[in-house]
């Protein structure tokens, strides 16, 4: 099985820039009702994925509040944990190894260009139903 078939196209995926604001990140990720986000350089590649236990953890340790959330680069945000990328050219076996650890996988293209997500819950479907015709 092709991983592509389980993708989620770049232009129908929300992610934020790697120069955003920590306000900026904080009302996309409100806005959509996510708990973690891509994140993207302005020429397209995968830098990582921002969570909002990253950001909890960020607004504690520098006592910030909305207003210096607004002055805050999310670049400059310690992550908890780095969110792994796959190329296309992988097994489904590498697709679920990482499926297994993250909610999404990012996939990359040889140049490492964001070109969009494969979510577990997908996976998870089509594992699902392999399972029911054995």
């Amino acid at each position: 099985m092709n991983i592509l078939f389980f993708l989620i196209p770049k232009v129908n995926v929300e992610y934020i820039y790697d120069d955003f604001s920590l306000r900026q990140a904080i009302e996309k990720m409100q806005f959509h009702h996510y708990s973690t986000i891509p994140v993207l350089s302005r020429s397209g590649k995968f830098v990582n994925t921002l969570s909002d236990s990253d950001i909890l953890w960020e607004l504690k340790n520098n006592d910030l509040d909305l207003e210096k959330c607004e002055e805050f680069p999310i670049i400059n945000i310690k992550h908890k944990r780095i969110t792994k990328a796959i190329t296309i050219d992988k097994p489904m076996e590498a697709l679920v190894d990482l499926i297994s650890e993250q909610n999404f996988v990012p996939v990359i293209d040889d140049q490492k260009n964001f070109i969009g997500i494969i979510t577990r819950k997908a996976v998870i479907k089509y594992l699902s139903k392999e399972i029911k015709k054995k």
